[in-house]
């Protein structure tokens, strides 16, 4: 059977910078729990698997080192990077259990480039009371809160709270109670929390908490990004068709660029390029 690992850094051209992930590609999909066994092993927050291992339509599933998460965007930018070094630019199709994602590789002087389509975006709002049990948790002031985005559930593929803060110097100060905000998202059913601060229409700057993945914050979370761009169009927050980035990852010294283009329908286009971490 050909298969092989690989290990990459999304939305950076620095491996020491983005977020890693393992990329896992094959003739078929392992059992799930030999996919749990690899994603725990590699042990960054994400690690994609897919089958085959040619085609413009492929099936692709990803694993934290704790569970399977139904979509993770930087491990899909990550692997459609490399599958435009190992079978070339084009469109590929990929197969995720929420449905599936058109994802575009193209060259930018000479640097694989990918950009994927997420799903119709979704978002419904949020009570005071969830809202000050995650401040809480987060050890937050409630007038900290930028109250011109308001908090807010938003889908992008999978479910993020979203908070936005009204000075850089809030979203830096990032220290909570691991194993409680995991239980309280567990329960909410929420796969990170999308803490922003909007620097100008268009540059905001994210941290993303993921224990319910076990990693206690993602340096970049591409559903994360294509919720939020759902949702700042959906709510009117933002004029459409509209580009932003997000500069993520800053304050773990592991800064990653996702660029964000939102249509006047239909879903988030998130890009971002990808290198091998050797």
């Amino acid at each position: 059977m050909s298969e092989h690992l690989y290990r990459l850094a999304a939305f950076s051209t620095d491996p020491t910078k983005g977020n890693p992930a393992g990329v896992w590609i094959g003739d078929a999909l392992p059992d799930n729990k030999t996919m749990q066994s690899i994603a725990a092993e590699v042990g960054y927050s994400e690690t994609a698997f897919i089958a085959p291992v040619s085609g413009d339509i492929r099936t692709i599933r990803y694993y934290s080192p704790l569970a399977e998460v139904n979509f993770c965007g930087h491990a899909t930018i990550a692997s459609a990077v490399m599958l435009g070094r190992l079978s070339g630019i084009g469109t590929y199709q990929l197969d995720t259990l929420i449905g599936r994602i058109p994802v575009k590789v193209h060259s930018v002087d000479g640097q694989i480039q990918a950009a994927l389509t997420s799903v119709e975006p979704a978002h419904k709002p949020v009570t005071e009371q969830l809202v000050d049990e995650v401040l809480a948790l987060l050890q937050w002031r409630s007038d900290a809160l930028d109250r011109t985005i308001p908090p807010a559930l938003a889908y992008g593929g999978v479910w993020h709270l979203i908070l936005a803060v009204n000075s850089q110097c809030r979203l830096n100060q990032l220290d909570y109670d691991f194993e409680k905000l995991k239980s309280w998202m567990s329960r909410e059913g929420v796969t990170t929390l999308q803490l922003i601060f909007r620097e100008s229409d268009n540059l905001f700057h994210s941290r993303n908490p993921f224990p319910v993945g076990g990693v206690v914050e993602d340096p970049a979370t591409g559903a994360a990004a294509a919720a939020l761009g759902g949702y700042l169009r959906d709510a009117k927050l933002m004029d459409v068709p509209g580009k932003f980035l997000i500069k993520q990852g800053e304050a773990m010294g592991r800064l990653s660029l996702l660029q964000v283009e939102v249509p006047e329908q239909g879903g988030t286009v998130v890009a971002g390029t990808a290198v091998e971490i050797i």
